[in-house]
């Protein structure tokens, strides 16, 4: 991008924070290599968009895709939960991983809050902050200022400000960056491809880091949010977590990259691939669930009188993946008897298998299901 220039170092005496330049004006892209790739992007978000107008019931699958959004964006963070243990309730996760469980709960709690605002709240700051408050509410984070931009100086890396990888720009600076930030999300005076100017957004709500805990996973959450208030997806069934996960050093090293060389056509260029590798494994899932749901569907037919509830329980895996007896008794209204015999039936089927291996309290996992989140 022509006469980019990230920002500047400002000397606070004891340490130097970074000041980047405000974003909302006009941009130069004269990189073919970056258009080509935008083109690509583009027609890969196009074909994940059309592909979910197919799918029957589209929400019932969504929630799988938020889980592992929350599950992969938590990880970058350091918390060590998986699918599984995300999908469980809170009395069957051990004491040990429960402050990572919680902390995934609030993630995928602030995801489905932000998704529901979006229809009466703009892409905004306020938007941002109430998505804040609700990930870090009652979790390790709680008492740094939930839903508020910090009055404080933070830092990146390091055991105190002194060694610090990247220490971002000074507190009373970040309201006023943040307002520019908003502005250049909305502003339709200077035309620029909408996934380089939510690329460029990511970087700088990272760089700006305006909160004092929780800033990486708010950046990242920012993304599918983006794109559907801008229409470019119907829904939200694109999240980059895991493609930042996979590629963690590459992530940290691309964002400082534009602070360090003014090197953003790079950052660009590594989003864009991981917009379009993550679009075709969209697809790739999608068509495994079309699948499986075909599957699914023939093996229950020879149930016969069961079929219907048989039916009930599987819609419900679909949103939630792991249940219990008294679960299936509360969805089916049957009786004790007819709720056992109905799973035994689906595990015939390898629709459900037993997960915990205890004669009492049984769990049960849909885990054809989990397996193509993974």
């Amino acid at each position: 991008m022509k006469g980019f220039h990230a920002g500047y170092y400002v000397n606070q005496g004891s340490y130097k924070s970074f000041q980047p330049i405000e974003i909302n004006k006009s941009w130069l892209i004269d990189n073919m290599e970056l258009m080509k790739l935008l083109g690509q992007a583009d027609r890969e978000l196009g074909r994940l968009d059309m592909y979910s107008e197919y799918i029957p019931n589209i929400d019932l699958f969504i929630s799988m895709h938020v889980v592992k959004e929350a599950t992969q964006s938590s990880k970058i963070e350091g918390t060590k939960t998986n699918i599984e243990e995300v999908l469980l309730n809170k009395e069957n996760v051990s004491e040990e991983k429960r402050d990572d469980w919680e902390e995934v709960q609030n993630y995928i709690a602030a995801l489905n809050k932000a998704i529901f605002l979006l229809d009466n709240l703009p892409f905004s700051s306020r938007l941002i902050k109430q998505t804040h408050k609700t990930l870090l509410s009652g979790v390790r984070g709680k008492h740094k200022l939930p839903g508020e931009f910090r009055s404080s100086q933070n830092w990146i890396g390091g055991a105190s400000i002194k060694d610090a990888i990247f220490i971002p720009p000074v507190h009373t600076s970040v309201q006023a960056y943040m307002s520019d930030l908003e502005k250049f999300s909305h502003n339709q005076e200077y035309a620029f491809p909408e996934l380089l100017k939510i690329a460029l957004i990511h970087y700088q709500f990272e760089t700006i880091h305006p909160f004092l805990d929780g800033n990486g996973r708010v950046g990242r959450l920012m993304i599918p949010l983006y794109l559907v208030e801008k229409e470019i997806l119907k829904k939200p069934i694109l999240y980059l977590s895991d493609f930042f996960e996979k590629n963690r050093t590459l992530y940290y090293d691309n964002l400082m990259r534009v602070r360090e060389k003014n090197d953003i056509e790079q950052w660009f260029k590594f989003f864009l691939v991981g917009i379009i590798e993550t679009a075709k494994n969209g697809i790739e899932t999608f068509d495994k669930t079309l699948k499986l749901q075909k599957k699914i569907s023939i093996g229950i037919q020879e149930l016969g009188s069961r079929a219907n509830n048989a039916n009930k329980v599987v819609e419900y895996l679909y949103q939630h993946p792991i249940v219990d007896a008294n679960k299936i008794k509360e969805i089916t209204e049957l009786s004790n008897p007819s709720v056992y015999k109905l799973i035994e039936e689906l595990e015939k089927l390898k629709i459900l298998f037993e997960m915990t291996g205890m004669q009492r309290g049984k769990n049960y996992i849909f885990r054809n299901y989990i397996k193509l989140f993974y």
